[in-house]
């Protein structure tokens, strides 16, 4: 009994953990934060577009911002069907997003253009259709936004023949303060961590820019485009109405 009344809390533990990576992006990323904020609203004020790219597990934070009660209805996905995480065997995700030329090939059949604005998130920041995919879009003109763990990216080496790492091809970089590895709570007689940290993190970064973004279209005289829930009345009325205003801007409705 003695040893269970002094056994540790991994739950406790790891909200602990968790609500201190909030408080370093706070304390450390606001200003990083407002700066892309800034480049999104100006993106969206002069009718160009927004996109959101992430491979497998980092494309979450892609889900987070789309087509969802209050989120930002111009964050239009970039996604490489067998890099979701609907492919089988899912282990195929490792291969895939190791292939050359795959990020070439999607960015140029994206629809992005010249002066469009490219949200990349990747934790490591080292795995090639990332960081092709960023130098491309940098190549092209197009705005890059990088969201990475420089606790994990600047501890790692790089998987591309570039021998780059994705932070040098972004105009701006957002730290999601995850632990290198990602996992956290370190599990007596386990041997290796568990649970990761970048998934809470990395949405608190997504959705300050959201927020972000708003205040700052706010500033400018324009309305946000943010969703409304569905499942709140009236919604859908709101949202239709919304798209159709915004209908050059969002391309993920065809």
């Amino acid at each position: 009994m003695e040893r269970n009344e002094h056994k540790m809390d991994y739950i406790e533990w790891y909200k602990n953990k968790l609500i201190s990576i909030l408080n370093e992006i706070y304390e450390t990323q606001a200003q990083e934060i407002d700066r892309a904020a800034q480049l999104m609203a100006d993106t969206a004020l002069a009718r160009k577009n927004i996109y959101a790219f992430g491979p497998s597990h980092a494309g979450m934070m892609v889900e987070e911002m789309v087509y969802r009660g209050g989120g930002l209805a111009l964050i239009n996905p970039i996604h490489i069907p067998n890099l979701m995480p609907n492919v089988r065997p899912y282990a195929m995700t490792t291969m895939i997003e190791r292939l050359p030329g795959l990020a070439t090939i999607t960015l140029e059949k994206s629809g992005i253009r010249p002066g469009d604005c490219l949200i990349i998130h990747s934790v490591s920041a080292r795995i090639p259709v990332v960081i092709e995919m960023a130098m491309k879009a940098k190549e092209k003109g197009i705005h890059v936004i990088g969201i990475v763990s420089k606790n994990f990216a600047e501890n790692v080496t790089s998987l591309d023949p570039s021998g780059t790492m994705m932070m040098e091809h972004c105009e701006i970089v957002l730290d999601d303060c995850a632990e290198l590895g990602d996992a956290c709570v370190p599990i007596e007689g386990l041997g290796y961590k568990a649970a990761p940290t970048s998934t809470v993190g990395g949405a608190y970064v997504v959705n300050s820019l959201v927020i972000k973004v708003a205040e700052k279209m706010l500033a400018a005289g324009v309305q946000p485009p943010i969703f409304k829930s569905g499942n709140v009345d009236g919604a859908n009325e709101y949202n239709a109405e919304l798209m159709e205003k915004y209908k050059s801007q969002i391309h993920y409705l065809n």
